[in-house]
C-alpha cells in the first residue's frame, strides 16, 4: 500500500512499496469487492470517467508531481535503473499521454463516449466493459504498465492488478492518484502480490470477468490455458524491436544524427523493453555497417555521463563478456567484423545479416549490413510474429513501400529513430486496438 506522504490533488503520495501478499481467499474477497465497484462505475457516464482518468494522466506528465517523484525514487531500487534513466524515460514515455489523447483514442475506437446509454460506438452499436478485469503485469517500464491499466478503466471496468516484481510501484501509485481525483474510481483498482506458483491463488486472480496477461510467451500461454469462456482473455507476449538505416543516412551529418537518436532509444530503460532495438540493420555493405557501428558507439559513449547504465545482473554480465570475447576473436580472424565497447555499452559491426546471434541487452547492439530496403525486410522476416516496432531513418522515397512490407511481416509500429520509447497512447500494439480487445460490443437494431 502507499504511504500518504503527500497531499497533492494531482497525484499520489510521495512514497510507495510493494503490495501486500495475498492468498486465494484474500484474492476472492478483493475480486468480489471490485466487482461491486465495477458495477457502480458502469452506471456512470463514460465521459465523466474519461475526464477523471484524463486529469490523472495530465498530472503524471508533470515531472514534479508526487507520482513522478515516487517512481523516480523507487524504480532505481526495484528495477536497477539509474535515476537519470528513470527520469528521462518517464519524461519521454509519458510525453504522448494526455487526457485529450485518451478521449481521442476512445472516440476513434468506440465513438463518442456519451452518445447513448453506456459507451456507444455508434447509435447502433454499444460498447461496455466487463465488471472486472485482472491484469498480470510484466517488465519494469511504468508508461507501458500505466497504459495497460488505463485501458479497462476507460471502459469502466474495475481492475485487479498483479504488479511486476521489478515494478511494484506503478499500479498502487495509479490507484492512489485516482483516489485523490475520484474516490469511486480509486476504489475500482486494487494492486495485489501473490505467489503465481500457487494454483489456488492464480485461479482466484484469474476468476475475473476479463483477464489481461503480459509477459513471456510461456507465461501468456500458461494463463490462457486457465481462462475459459465466457471470460475474455487478452494476451501480450514476447515482442522484439529493431532499427533500420537507409542510404540517405549512411554518411556524415545524417549518419551522426541517426545514431544519436538511436543511442537514446537503446539507452532508455537500458534496452530492456519490447520497444528497445536489439539490432541495427544498415542498407549497404560491411563498410557501411562498420561506419554506423562506430558512430553508434560514439553516441552511446557520450550518453553514458548523462544517462548512466544501471545494474547488470551477474548472468547478463557474463553473457556480455562472452559475446564481446567471441566478437574479438572473429574480428581478429576477419577484417570485416569490428567491436566497439565501453564501460557501459557494446556495439558489434557484423559482416552479414544473421540476426540470430545472442543479444545480451543492457546496451549491447549488433549492426548488420543488407543490400537494400528489400534486404531489411528479408532480415526481419523471421521475427515477424514477434515484431513490435522498427525505427527507421534514411530511406527517403522508399519509406512507404518499406513500411507496407514491414507491416506485412507483422510490425505494429514504424517510427523515426529517437522515438521508439515514446509510443502514442493509441498505439495498436500486437496489431490490435487498445480498447476494443477489452470491450463487449452489442448491436442495437431499433424497431
Amino acid at each position: 500500500m502507499l504511504a500518504r506522504g503527500g497531499r497533492d490533488a494531482r497525484g499520489a503520495g510521495v512514497s510507495a512499496d510493494a503490495a501486500s501478499h495475498a492468498d486465494a481467499a484474500a484474492l476472492r474477497r478483493t475480486l468480489a469487492r471490485l466487482r461491486e465497484a465495477g458495477r457502480a462505475l458502469a452506471a456512470r457516464p463514460p465521459g465523466a470517467v474519461l475526464d477523471a482518468l484524463g486529469a490523472v494522466l495530465d498530472a503524471w506528465r508533470d515531472a514534479g508531481s508526487p507520482p513522478r517523484r515516487a517512481l523516480a525514487e523507487g524504480l532505481p531500487r526495484s528495477a536497477g535503473f539509474s535515476r537519470a534513466v528513470v527520469e528521462r524515460g518517464l519524461e519521454i514515455g509519458l510525453g504522448p499521454f494526455s487526457g485529450a489523447r485518451l478521449r481521442a483514442l476512445y472516440e476513434r475506437e468506440l465513438g463518442p463516449p456519451d452518445a447513448g446509454r453506456g459507451a456507444a460506438a455508434s447509435p447502433r452499436r454499444l460498447a461496455t466493459g466487463f465488471p472486472s478485469t485482472a491484469v498480470l503485469l510484466a517488465g519494469a517500464i511504468p508508461s507501458a504498465s500505466l497504459a495497460t491499466l488505463l485501458a479497462p478503466l476507460a471502459l469502466r471496468s474495475a481492475v485487479l492488478a498483479r504488479p511486476a516484481s521489478r515494478d511494484p510501484l506503478t499500479a498502487p501509485i495509479l490507484r492512489e492518484s485516482l483516489a485523490r481525483v475520484d474516490a469511486e474510481l480509486g476504489a475500482a483498482v486494487a494492486a495485489v502480490a501473490f505467489d503465481a506458483r500457487s494454483d489456488d491463488a492464480l485461479d482466484a486472480f484469474l476468476a475475473a470477468d476479463c483477464v489481461v496477461a503480459t509477459g513471456s510467451d510461456a507465461t501468456v500461454a500458461r494463463v490462457a490455458a486457465r481462462v475459459a469462456p465466457p471470460r475474455r482473455f487478452v494476451g501480450y507476449g514476447h515482442r522484439v524491436s529493431f532499427a533500420a538505416l537507409g542510404p540517405e543516412a549512411a554518411f556524415g551529418a545524417a549518419l551522426a544524427a541517426a545514431c544519436e537518436a538511436l543511442a537514446l532509444d537503446v539507452a532508455l530503460w537500458d534496452q530492456l523493453g519490447c520497444l528497445s532495438p536489439v539490432s541495427l540493420v544498415v542498407a549497404g555493405d560491411a563498410s557501411a555497417a562498420r561506419r554506423a557501428a562506430e558512430a553508434l558507439a560514439g553516441a552511446l559513449e557520450r550518453l553514458e555521463g548523462e544517462l548512466p547504465r544501471g545494474e547488470v545482473p551477474r548472468d547478463a554480465a557474463a553473457r556480455t563478456a562472452h559475446e564481446r570475447a567471441e566478437a574479438e576473436m572473429r574480428a581478429a580472424a576477419r577484417g570485416d567484423v569490428a567491436l566497439f565497447a565501453g564501460r557501459g555499452f557494446t556495439v558489434v559491426a557484423e559482416r552479414d545479416a544473421r540476426l540470430d546471434r545472442p543479444a545480451p541487452l543492457h546496451r549491447f547492439v549488433r549492426v548488420h549490413p543488407v543490400e537494400d530496403a528489400a534486404g531489411v525486410v528479408a532480415a526481419l522476416a523471421p521475427y515477424g510474429p514477434h515484431l513490435a516496432a522498427v525505427g527507421l531513418a534514411g530511406f527517403g522515397g522508399a519509406a512507404p513501400d518499406l513500411a507496407r512490407a514491414l507491416a506485412g511481416l507483422g510490425a505494429s509500429r514504424l517510427c523515426p529513430l529517437g522515438t521508439l520509447q515514446a509510443p502514442p497512447l493509441d498505439w495498436c500494439h500486437d496489431n490490435e486496438g487498445v480498447l476494443l480487445p477489452l470491450a463487449r460490443l452489442t448491436d442495437f437494431e431499433p424497431s
